[in-house]
């Protein structure tokens, strides 16, 4: 099985942005002002945040896109995590729209996202992350560019009795988008349905590819995999660094 599937086309469609103020870097969004406290975590295990003060290392903040087919748990996953009230833009689904969102596998799912999930986590005490999730359905796709501008990495969530649902967001982000990105199994049900070398291979991905498996309903789990994500765009980082500083021009020519 191939990562065969049509692309979504670029757009410029306006308004998915991080909402920053003018100024700061891309995909950051600025720091908590002195004073102010950033909100508990309530994921198991994560480190308590702090106060911003004058003697408290000052959080930074990055935007994460979560992206996949329709019905793969994008929302689910923002909403677990989320130590804000998660934003959703859903609609319901109706007769009109049966021959065009099919359900296969979820029944059960009487709404779809027609615009974005977002949510927000203090992953570290000095890391915030912003969640945006993605539309799943092709009449959708030209979000997806405003949507991943500025991220910081991306998670491509996948369903693995429904991997064909997963094809287009990870050729987006393979072949449209330079944003550094890791692919999730969700267990659906708690349970893993195949083996994660046979999905590795399904999907066709590059070995420096994350596989990782969670379960979106559970806060810690999907806590983990965002540190996952964090972990490889660091990685990556280093190793441009790296390659930049190999590359360069010694002193004597």
């Amino acid at each position: 099985m191939g990562c065969e599937s049509s692309r979504p086309s670029r757009s410029t469609a306006a308004g998915a942005d991080t909402p920053a103020a003018p100024g700061p870097a891309a995909g950051r969004v600025p720091p908590i002002p002195a004073g102010d406290t950033a909100p508990a975590s309530p994921v198991s295990g994560a480190l308590p945040p702090v106060a911003a003060d004058d003697e408290a290392v000052p959080a930074i903040s990055a935007k994460i896109v979560i992206a996949g087919g329709f019905g793969v748990g994008k929302t689910t996953l923002v909403r677990s995590v989320s130590e804000v009230p998660p934003l959703n833009t859903e609609a319901w689904l109706t007769e009109a729209g049966e021959h065009i969102d099919r359900l296969s596998m979820s029944e059960a799912k009487h709404t779809t996202t027609v615009a974005m999930d977002f949510g927000r986590i203090t992953l570290y005490p000095d890391l915030i992350l912003y969640l945006f999730g993605t539309p799943g359905q092709p009449r959708f796709w030209f979000l997806w560019d405003d949507l991943s501008r500025g991220a910081l990495g991306a998670i491509v969530l996948v369903d693995s009795r429904r991997l064909e649902q997963s094809f287009t967001a990870l050729n987006y982000f393979e072949h449209d988008s330079a944003v550094p990105y890791i692919v999730a199994i969700n267990r659906f049900g708690g349970k893993l349905w195949h083996d994660v070398a046979d999905v590795r291979e399904a999907l066709g991905l590059r070995p420096e590819v994350p596989l990782v498996t969670c379960d979106a309903r559970d806060s810690a789990s999907t806590a983990q995999v965002l540190r996952e994500l964090v972990l490889h765009t660091m990685s990556r980082a280093r190793l441009q660094g790296a390659g930049a500083v190999a590359g360069s021009p010694t002193a004597d020519g």
